[in-house]
């Protein structure tokens, strides 16, 4: 079986900056291949054109074009052409794509099409409330119609995505998976007092509501210390950067106790993860998230959201705590609590491991996405 994956991003070092959709194809890609199927990834957008094989998956990468006129069609059709060329040469089985901006909008492949929801633009701006272009809105929604089969990371997306575009088909539920032989307990580098937040530095990750509840753990604790790792990025409403608005926010004394890292590698990730003794992810819009899994994956107390898809996740009180962001008190509370009992720490982070042991673990998933694509196929 040869699965082929098309996707703007992807965490290599020759490739453009990846997220979190990277590392999920990353993590289902590379389990794929232990069970001897074929992979293959196509990532667009890039700024050459290159061809490798690597750990036993074969690399596409496919420079942007520049159009002077309908390049956001001429585009597609260029990658329509290059795809269905590999489908004939490579004998490709069935291509997944995202739904992130309808890429597959206007491609017609000659080999069935899986579009797996990792949230869309449409998804995205509803739920942080703000306005979308109309084209994108369009690409999607023809991108999601035109497919032949629909994949979800959780139902909570599932639900949302079908609402937005109105769609009668099956939405096959399989959640994104880690890889926990990769992400697993260092009891060693944990630091007292160390809270963590990674992801990109944005007002849709839950970052300015961090600022005030890092205030009121502050005032509490003095001996809190607040790690910020990932990109910063300008501000969609003032635009600004937002980490400028974030140290706005804090008190003199707790702005002391905020230490910016930037964007990391992989590995320097995991080190500020194993070094953190408190998590706090409070996100408002997610699918589902790759940094929860990989902070719980790694036995770590963790505070998060408790929007849609938090409950398929965690377990509030169990695995950590789930809490709504603007509820800032109760947020650092909660925080708090964690920080102040390394008993409590210790029983969540592992109760948070053995849920993602259970449900989330690439040895787990891969089997059931093994499935789906076997189905596909027949």
């Amino acid at each position: 079986m040869h699965i082929a994956f098309l996707t703007p991003e992807y965490p290599h070092p020759k490739s453009s900056p990846s997220g979190g959709l990277g590392t999920s194809i990353k993590n289902l890609a590379e389990e794929l291949v232990k069970k001897q199927l074929r992979i293959s990834l196509i990532v667009y957008g890039q700024e050459t054109n290159e061809v490798f094989e690597e750990a036993g998956i074969k690399f596409h990468f496919v420079k942007q074009r520049n159009y002077d006129f309908l390049g956001w069609y001429r585009y597609r059709k260029y990658l329509e052409s290059y795809l269905n060329k590999l489908i004939r040469e490579e004998k490709i089985d069935a291509i997944e794509a995202p739904d992130w901006t309808g890429i597959t909008a206007f491609i017609k492949l000659t080999c069935p099409l899986v579009l797996r929801m990792h949230g869309s633009d449409s998804y995205f701006c509803k739920l942080e409330g703000r306005p979308q272009k109309k084209k994108n809105f369009w690409f999607e929604k023809l991108a999601l119609r035109n497919a032949d089969h629909l994949l979800s990371v959780s139902r909570f997306t599932a639900d949302k995505t079908r609402e937005l575009f109105k769609l009668k088909k099956n939405i096959k539920i399989i959640p994104n998976s880690i890889d926990t032989n990769t992400f697993k307990p260092n009891i060693k580098e944990a630091a007292p007092g160390n809270l963590l937040y990674f992801g990109s530095i944005i007002r849709k990750k839950g970052v300015l509501e961090l600022a005030h509840i890092f205030n009121l753990v502050h005032k509490n604790n003095p001996n809190a210390r607040l790690v910020m790792v990932g990109k910063d990025v300008r501000d969609i409403k003032t635009g600004k950067p937002t980490k400028e608005l974030f140290e706005e926010i804090l008190t003199n004394e707790s702005r002391d106790k905020v230490v910016w890292k930037g964007s990391l590698s992989y590995e320097q990730v995991k080190l500020e993860i194993a070094r953190s003794a408190v998590i706090t992810l409070p996100s408002f819009a997610e699918a589902l998230p790759m940094t929860w899994l990989e902070a719980m994956a790694m036995e770590k107390a963790v505070v998060t959201s408790d929007i849609g898809w938090a409950k398929e996740v965690m377990i509030d009180g169990k695995t950590g705590f789930t809490v709504n962001p603007k509820n800032h008190a109760n947020y650092a509370d909660k925080v708090l609590v964690l920080l102040n009992n390394n008993e409590l720490a210790g029983k969540t982070g592992k109760a948070a491991r053995q849920r993602v042991m259970e449900k989330f673990s690439t040895k787990v998933i891969v089997e059931e996405n093994i499935r789906f694509y076997k189905s596909v196929i027949d």
